[in-house]
């Protein structure tokens, strides 16, 4: 009898432990490591706002939020396995499953373009042919469209980062976001008049921007941790629309931590730009959905200009 209860006692401790290791290994499957495409800023308020109020926990997935480095940008990361899931604009999605990498697209937040050109010398942009335009490495493709079409010549002068060149008179004009680069000139005291900024939404190229992309490959085998972490980030960015003022503080605490070169004011402006930008101009609505129209928008534009090799659809991007 005793030796019975003593290994009866044996045979419950080892279950335990089986139970315990069965627990973690199914707790760190629902481990993700997500990387914006960019450091802090108020860009990412939603995946701040859900880390910071408990949304990822309570959707059983805890989610890492760790940002690139000048050595290894978001998309590197992700490739590598060193993250699960990024941020990217449609017409980056498209060309990186154009190049053979396949993409699902788990959540859309951007519903509208951002993407402007800003003339330096208070002209039209597309009165400016053969002008000195500066582009940011890796976006533009929008702007590189716009201009064949319309046959400006620009010059295009590629940007790592910041609006230096710009504001020195080095430049005739430069792409820009509506939410960043657009408010650092105005708050580097520049007098931009409307006429001095061509916004693309408004001239036949609204396409979508910011998603939440993971690997296909990941995706197949990690679906309802990838539907956990799209619907806690939703949250976040519903709670962050609701509560700005809050959503800001938690923003400006990610922006200190990482110590980003940057202000408040500025951030304000780019949180109030990002959540209107997220609001369907035909709906009214924030609908997180990726939009077949300009998905196809964007491939044909790309294939017409030699940046794809061939049509991307919305179902290759689609869960």
């Amino acid at each position: 009898m005793r030796h019975y209860l003593i290994r009866r006692y044996v045979l419950l401790v080892v279950a335990s432990v089986i139970v315990s290791l069965l627990s973690i290994a199914t707790y760190a499957q629902d481990d993700i490591v997500f990387t914006p495409q960019w450091t802090a800023q108020a860009q990412f308020a939603g995946y701040y706002v859900a880390e910071a109020k408990g949304f990822y926990r309570e959707a059983g997935v805890k989610v890492r939020i760790e940002h690139p480095s000048v050595t290894l940008p978001a998309m590197a990361r992700l490739r590598s396995g060193k993250c699960q899931a990024t941020t990217l604009q449609v017409c980056q999605a498209l060309e990186i499953v154009d190049a053979g990498i396949p993409l699902v697209n788990i959540l859309q937040t951007s519903m509208n373009n951002a993407m402007v050109i800003v003339s330096a010398k208070d002209k039209d942009p597309l009165s400016q042919k053969g002008a000195r335009v500066g582009l940011f490495l890796g976006f533009g493709h929008l702007a590189i469209c716009m201009s064949m079409k319309e046959h400006l010549d620009y010059q295009w002068v590629h940007l790592a980062q910041g609006v230096n060149l710009f504001i020195a008179g080095a430049l005739d004009a430069m792409v820009a976001m509506s939410y960043n680069e657009y408010y650092q000139l105005i708050q580097a005291g520049m007098d931009i008049s409307d006429k001095a900024v061509y916004r693309f939404c408004d001239h036949g190229y609204n396409v979508q921007e910011d998603g939440v992309y993971m690997t296909r490959e990941y995706y197949q085998t990690h679906r309802q941790q990838a539907r956990r972490f799209a619907e806690a980030s939703r949250r976040g960015w519903e709670w962050a629309a609701q509560h700005p003022d809050e959503a800001l503080d938690i923003v400006m605490q990610y922006v200190d931590r990482d110590r980003i070169a940057t202000n408040r004011t500025l951030q304000r402006l780019m949180l109030q730009e990002v959540l209107r930008l997220q609001v369907d101009r035909e709906s009214k609505q924030r609908e997180f959905r990726l939009r077949p129209d300009m998905v196809q928008q964007a491939s044909r534009l790309m294939v017409e200009n030699m940046m794809l090799g061939r049509e991307v659809s919305y179902e290759e991007l689609s869960e």
